[in-house]
């Protein structure tokens, strides 16, 4: 999947046991009446592809939408969406500024990886 706005905020890096690491980043999508504010995630060795962009910067961002369930201590289910990133690409200009790969279809975060 891809998603296409400006970049609104980038977060520091967090990181978690294990060396798990993940990096948050919001995308605007001014297009409707109302602006839309989506937060992504970049996981692991792909943290620093944000990096190359700055708030303000129009990005195409390349993604996986990843669902999870979890059972809090009082045996309730919670589930958790994310929108794991695994490439980014200036908007304009149609080159790639960044040197990522396409994952293969499975990519996502072993849940041992997940610190919740």
């Amino acid at each position: 999947m891809d998603f296409t706005g400006k970049v609104h905020k980038i977060f520091p890096i967090q990181e978690f046991k294990n060396n798990f690491t993940k990096r948050e980043f919001v995308i605007a999508d001014e297009t409707g009446q109302f602006p839309q504010y989506i937060t992504f995630q970049l996981l692991k060795d792909r943290c620093s592809l944000i990096e190359k962009f700055n708030e303000g910067d129009m990005v195409k961002v390349a993604f996986n939408l990843n669902g999870r369930e979890w059972v809090n201590p009082e045996g309730k289910s919670v589930f958790f969406n994310s929108l794991v990133a695994w490439k980014i690409d200036a908007a304009e200009g149609g080159s790639s500024r960044q040197d990522a790969n396409e994952p293969p279809d499975e990519f996502t975060a072993n849940s041992e990886d997940m610190p919740f």
